[in-house]
């Protein structure tokens, strides 16, 4: 993969966030420096890094992926009202073989677990 001007500066920005931007805000922070940028030219190039493993494309429970530019395992805490993703760095404890012993002909390549509950500030507008 080529680092580009553009996807360097949409890397950095995000590396730069602990707040796991949506395509959107992202594209909002890089065209500071880059004015021409159109969002499909932040989506695709969102789309090369994430598939590359250099960063993180998170499935929430809204409409938009967010993405992380950590791209350690880690897990993430999603809140199921406003959306709003933090990081968690404890890794759960699972035993693939165990779990999946005689269930499944996959081969299992990883596992994507999401911590799902609801943030301070939503839940204190609920009390």
């Amino acid at each position: 993969m080529r680092l580009t001007k553009q996807r360097k500066i949409i890397l950095e920005r995000l590396k730069q966030s602990r707040r796991h931007p949506t395509a959107v805000q992202i594209y909002d922070e890089v065209r500071s420096e880059l004015p021409n940028i159109s969002l499909g030219t932040v989506y695709r190039n969102l789309d090369i890094l994430s598939k590359e493993g250099i960063i993180s494309k998170i499935e929430t429970c809204g409409d938009q992926k967010r993405f992380d530019g950590t791209s350690d395992p880690h897990l993430h805490i999603i809140c199921s009202s406003c959306g709003k993703v933090q990081d968690a760095h404890q890794e759960p404890d699972i035993d693939m073989d165990r779990l999946t012993r005689g269930e499944t002909d996959f081969k299992i390549t990883g596992v994507r677990l999401e911590l799902l509950g609801i943030c301070p500030e939503c839940n204190r507008e609920n009390n």
